[in-house]
């Protein structure tokens, strides 16, 4: 008796699934048939997205290696072209190198390199501010104090990740000023941060030393 109600039970899911398919079976198709598309089109875009960050990397190591044998001319060009071809990381990484190597033949075209860097917000703040102290590291010899203060004391604010490199550029830019008084400020605010870095703290308390010695307060 069972074996005639479970017949009946599967005659009547059969029936159930047939006319659902009846409604329904080209929409089914179609759903599968954009899965299988959808999945397709994704590996393929990882595919792709994997050969240009290969290709970038490749452009990248044989820039560096063009700068690192003095080929200075020839890696700008080479970071150059890697900013417009690049994927995104490779863009950014490429613009940073080809400011340094502004740095080396033309400094105020570095500096503006790395402003434009400092003032792209799709890049993050840590980018950023990077981006500002090397400009600020390009300027340390040659502009006036006043005007690295300017630039870098927005970076020295307790939440920043590079508060300790931008304390230590303003100490010795008022340093070359013959601000002690400020120097010695900005030391004091190195050595008092419990997360400043030991070689950051060490050089400090050297320089803190030195200034004490020659009576420079």
């Amino acid at each position: 008796m069972s074996d005639i109600f479970r017949e009946v039970d599967e005659e009547v899911r059969r029936e159930q699934l047939k006319k659902l398919w009846e409604r329904y079976g080209n929409l089914m198709i179609a759903l599968a048939v954009l899965i299988i598309v959808g999945v397709g089109g994704w590996r393929g875009y990882q595919w792709y997205q994997a050969k240009l960050a290969a290709e970038s990397g490749t452009a990248f190591t044989t820039a560096m290696a063009l700068s690192e044998q003095g080929s200075h001319e020839e890696a700008e060009a080479a970071f150059a072209k890697l900013m417009k071809s690049g994927t995104a990381s490779y863009r950014t990484l490429a613009a940073f190198r080809d400011a340094a190597e502004l740095a080396l033949r033309d400094p105020k075209a570095a500096v503006a390199a790395y402003d434009a860097l400092a003032d792209n917000r799709s890049l993050g703040q840590s980018i950023q501010d990077l981006a500002a102290l090397r400009a600020g590291y390009v300027l340390a010899d040659s502009a006036p104090y006043d005007e690295i203060r300017r630039r870098i004391e927005p970076l020295t604010g307790a939440d920043r990740p590079y508060r300790h490199s931008a304390r230590a550029l303003l100490a010795l830019a008022a340093f070359r000023a013959n601000d002690f008084a400020t120097t010695k400020r900005w030391f004091e605010l190195i050595l008092a941060d419990g997360e400043t870095p030991s070689s950051t703290r060490s050089q400090a308390e050297l320089l803190m030393t030195l200034l004490a010695g020659e009576g420079k307060s």
